[in-house]
């Protein structure tokens, strides 16, 4: 038996993704412009293999970390345009358990394209074979959080026309734990080590923002209304 408040989460989650279907261009931006990056990039630093390997985990986090930003942008705009937002804020349902299908939808769209494409990404620049998995399990752990950051920085620039390059200041400070300790773990294993303890640190950082970021997200929303 459904529950008005699952109903509610689950609807909120279908309306969405059918919009993104709609605008399904805009998903594939953060896919085209780590392709186009990891294409330049050697081309940039020239054809040496091993100065190519040397930075391949850095560069990866960093092409996944910046094509991740291209889509908050839109996370809240939809339902600014169409006023859904203020439907959302006076909901019966809680604010925190909406926002938190609009975070998930965001990873699902955004994330796991990146992640599934990181591999390619990796090997492409040089990275050896040895560290592909790490990253991508790294990846796993560190994308939800810079969903949360971000969907707490759209939240607070949700009234704004245009708060691109904002939303990017707001979030990529924050996002740093994570690109050092993703990019930490995988040199770790380049170099013969334990990845261990950063791998920890980033699954501790996703479930404390899993945990509190929609809670973060909602009272964002409710401060830029009024």
């Amino acid at each position: 038996m459904s529950s008005p408040l699952g109903d509610a989460f689950f609807g909120l989650l279908a309306r969405d993704a059918i919009g993104l279907w709609r605008r399904r261009g805009e998903v594939l931006n953060p896919v085209l412009f780590a392709l186009m990056v990891a294409t330049l990039f050697p081309l940039a630093l020239g054809p040496e293999a091993a100065r190519l390997a040397r930075v391949a985990s850095g560069v990866s986090w960093v092409i996944v970390l910046l094509a991740s930003l291209l889509s908050l942008d839109v996370l809240f705009r939809s339902d600014v345009e169409d006023g859904s937002l203020d439907a959302m804020r006076v909901s019966q349902q809680p604010l925190a358990v909406l926002v938190a299908g609009k975070i998930l939808l965001h990873w699902l769209a955004t994330a796991v394209p990146l992640i599934v494409l990181s591999p390619i990404i990796a090997l492409a620049l040089g990275m050896p074979r040895i560290g592909v998995s790490t990253l991508v399990l790294a990846l796993l752990l560190a994308t939800p959080q810079i969903s949360v950051f971000g969907a707490c920085a759209a939240a607070l620039t949700a009234s704004l026309h245009r708060s691109g390059i904002l939303l990017s200041l707001i979030v990529l400070p924050l996002a740093v734990p994570a690109l050092i300790f993703g990019a930490g773990a995988v040199e770790t294993v380049l170099v013969g080590g334990n990845p261990a303890q950063p791998l920890f640190l980033l699954a501790a950082g996703g479930i404390l923002a899993v945990a509190f970021g929609p809670l973060v997200c909602a009272s964002a929303l409710r401060m830029s209304a009024s």
